[in-house]
């Protein structure tokens, strides 16, 4: 079970650092306010952060 949460955490802090290098400070911003809104179950807060992160996906492409 450890080695389970472990390969979880990796992944996490994987893609946190390619959302911060694909686009910046407020990539990591948007992924963390989606995290924290999921986290603490509110929709609020998680519908901003996906919000932000599609608008920064959308600039992109």
């Amino acid at each position: 079970m450890p080695l389970i949460a472990l390969a979880v955490a990796a992944l996490a802090i994987g893609f946190e650092q390619i959302i911060q290098w694909r686009y910046g400070p407020m990539g990591l911003i948007a992924f963390a306010v989606l995290t924290v809104g999921l986290k603490a179950k509110n929709t609020t807060i998680s519908g901003i952060g996906a919000v932000i992160l599609v608008l920064l996906l959308s600039q992109s492409g």
